[in-house]
């Protein structure tokens, strides 16, 4: 019924966010002879501020059509590598040519990475600056997850067991040498998924992977949202967290956990933090600070655009991670069969953290070292960034700066360490 309620109240409200929109436009009208009054100013601030709290916010789009080789502009165009019912592999291509000029025609291709973007309320878009900051030296692709709402009860159910299944899929599709990079929640499946490739002696096994600010252990440094899912049992999430998709929606009777409840959630951490922001916005509006106004916009435009999460993987993520930490006590199981971390011998492990993250406690993704325990010391690398918190961790100035060249230089030398076990292994044979 609450979902229902909250299509209701969105319809209910559409006038006077229409109206609303009109009225920010008359008062800026450069024919209205009040509009650079601050009455005038002050009314179209107020009205605009109204319209975009009362909006609805789209999914929102890439923006990248190019990015910068050794000071060439190289042209790249955004393919669906492959499309299941709830996940399309993006690849991020960049075009030959231009490729060609900018590295020289000899050149060894970019490592080719695999950005496993979470599933946790945010579209893959979020990790725009990720993407961006990766692009000039790799071979991008991203997975691009969708909202569970537009998906029809005839594509089935998705779990955190399919998940991992659509990991290995997509690293198999990619090709042999893929470097993955999971950021934030599916730090775990990732893991998960290297854990059962290795132990199958995959020939397409990844690489490395790379886990940024992921819940591996979320019994390290305790957050305050991992104490909030410890202190409750499953039945409360799923009695007051759980919903149905009403029609007119492709996923109408799917059971979800609604994007609306996971960005109350999201503001209500950060209440007093979010009202000043639209408060600052108000002003800048009235002050005609049209940059500070523009970055308001760009950033609420991305943060207030959720999805839907199915019932079955929001229920056994909250149940196998937070609650019953199954990976860390060695009791996690894909489809049956016992994750086992320690059968991972040859892929480089990069852990990521931030000392601010109030998200993913420091610990937290260091735990993956502990569970891989038959991976040598020369492929593995822990790395804390000071002075950043769980955003910063995959965006942002330091992201560019610090941490970015990092995990390259790491994806780099364990694709030199798994060049030289394969030439050790041919002369073998």
């Amino acid at each position: 019924m609450l979902y229902t309620a909250y299509e209701l109240a969105y319809a209910a409200v559409a006038p006077a966010r229409i109206a609303a929109g009109m009225g920010a436009r008359f008062w800026r009208s450069p024919y209205n002879p009040a509009a650079e009054s601050w009455f005038g100013r002050s009314a179209a601030a107020a009205l605009d501020v109204f319209e975009n709290v009362m909006r609805r916010y789209p999914k929102p789009e890439w923006g990248l059509d190019s990015t910068v080789v050794n000071g060439v502009e190289v042209p790249l165009v955004i393919r669906e590598a492959v499309k299941e019912d709830f996940c399309t592999l993006l690849h991020f291509e960049r075009d030959a040519d231009a490729l060609a000029k900018a590295k020289g025609k000899d050149a060894e291709p970019d490592p080719k990475v695999l950005i496993v973007a979470p599933l946790s309320g945010h579209y893959a878009t979020l990790l725009r600056g990720t993407v961006e900051a990766m692009l000039p030296g790799h071979d991008v692709y991203i997975t691009d997850w969708a909202d569970a709402r537009h998906v029809p009860l005839s594509a089935g159910r998705f779990d955190l067991n399919d998940y991992i299944d659509y990991l290995i899929g997509f690293i198999r599709k990619i090709g042999p040498g893929t470097h993955a990079m999971a950021v934030c929640q599916p730090g775990p499946a990732l893991l998960a998924a290297a854990a059962v490739m290795a132990e199958d002696n995959d020939p397409l096994r990844p690489a490395s992977i790379t886990l940024m600010g992921s819940p591996i252990d979320t019994r390290r440094s305790p957050t305050v949202p991992n104490q909030l899912s410890q202190e409750r049992p499953l039945h409360w999430f799923e009695q007051n967290m759980i919903y149905t998709v009403p029609a007119p929606y492709a996923g109408a009777m799917r059971r979800v956990y609604p994007g609306f409840v996971q960005l109350y959630s999201f503001l209500s951490m950060n209440s007093d933090r979010h009202v000043n922001a639209h408060y600052d916005y108000f002003q800048h509006l009235v002050d005609g600070d049209g940059d500070s106004a523009e970055k308001h916009r760009n950033f609420y435009d991305e943060y207030l655009s959720v999805l839907d999460m199915t019932e079955e993987f929001y229920i056994q993520t909250i149940r196998e991670v937070f609650q019953e930490h199954s990976l860390p006590e060695g009791k996690f199981m894909h489809h049956g069969r016992r994750v086992k971390p320690e059968a991972i011998t040859d892929i480089g492990l990069m852990t990521v953290e931030g000392e601010n993250d109030d998200i993913s406690g420091i610990g937290q993704t260091q735990a993956a070292h502990d569970l891989c325990t038959s991976i040598p010391d020369a492929l593995k690398l822990d790395y804390i960034q000071p002075n950043v918190g769980h955003y910063g961790v995959f965006n942002g100035s330091r992201w560019r700066s610090e941490i970015q060249p990092r995990v390259a230089d790491f994806m780099r030398m364990a694709a030199k360490e798994a060049a030289k076990r394969e030439d050790l292994k041919a002369a073998a044979e």
